[in-house]
């Protein structure tokens, strides 16, 4: 009995699974949240009142529950005195909130 042996080739070709990329988007977001808030020295409390939104809302996006929209964006932007930065990829630090220029 002749054993056939096959070999396994990883594509160059590499499609990612849109759930793993929304995750690591959301991941991305709530860190650099938090980033700009811890930052500035302001609590949830204090953010939410900036926004309007609830402190439930700023700790769901911190722990990456809340993907980011750019209407989210914008708001919160506005509320840090920062402008958004984004890189390509969907990993931490693609995203972040850059204070304004002096």
């Amino acid at each position: 009995m002749a054993v056939q042996h096959s070999r396994w080739i990883p594509s160059d070709t590499r499609t990612e699974d849109p759930e793993r990329i929304a995750i690591r988007e959301a991941l991305a977001f709530g860190k650099a949240l938090y980033d700009r808030r811890t930052a500035l020295g302001l609590s949830v409390s204090e953010l939410a009142v900036r926004t309007g939104m609830d402190e439930d809302d700023i700790e769901c996006i911190e722990e990456g529950g809340t993907a980011p929209t750019l209407e989210l964006l914008r708001s919160l932007a506005a509320a840090l005195d920062a402008d958004v930065r984004l890189t390509a990829g969907h990993d931490l630090g693609s995203l972040w909130f850059e204070a304004h220029a002096a």
